[in-house]
């Protein structure tokens, strides 16, 4: 039977799992994309992120919503549950998708909201939050890490998470 609660979507990288020790492959040229995200399992958990998305799963679903891609499903699987957050769903890029995270992210949203209501989507990436805010969802600007410039353009020009 399906759920009726509402869903409370989270990304991954710099909203629940601290990224920084590992931004400075995305500092080099070229880009060490295969060693970013070997060294994710390492990543420390971000407190303000953990604590909401326990929080959201007191009333709501909890999905994650994440630019990392599907080779990295089993890694993620697994930091998720040694940091006890809730089971859930997780929508990961296809390996060879390259398109900007607020495009994929946007299609993703929009097809859960078919069928459930978001209750909110909590990600640090800017662009992706003016556009799901555009879209009409309700948006949690995770802004507890420093900003990577870096990792923002990876995500925007890249594609990459």
């Amino acid at each position: 039977m399906k759920s009726s609660r509402p869903l409370a979507v989270f990304d991954l990288d710099n909203t629940l799992a601290d990224t920084a020790h590992r931004q400075r492959f995305l500092e080099r040229k070229p880009r060490d994309w295969a060693a970013f995200f070997a060294a994710a399992p390492h990543d420390p958990p971000l407190t303000e992120g953990v604590a909401l998305a326990l929080e959201s799963a007191r009333e709501c679903e909890v999905v994650y919503l994440t630019g990392r891609p599907e080779r990295c499903r089993r890694d993620t699987v697994a930091w998720l549950a040694a940091h006890k957050l809730p089971e859930g769903r997780i929508w990961m890029r296809r390996d060879d998708d390259r398109r900007p995270a607020r495009s994929t992210k946007l299609e993703i949203l929009r097809r859960l909201a078919r069928d459930r209501e978001i209750r909110v989507l909590v990600d640090d990436d800017e662009l992706v939050c003016q556009d799901a805010e555009r879209a009409g969802f309700s948006v949690v600007r995770a802004r507890w890490t420093a900003e990577s410039g870096a990792l923002k353009e990876a995500q925007e020009s890249e594609g990459r998470t």
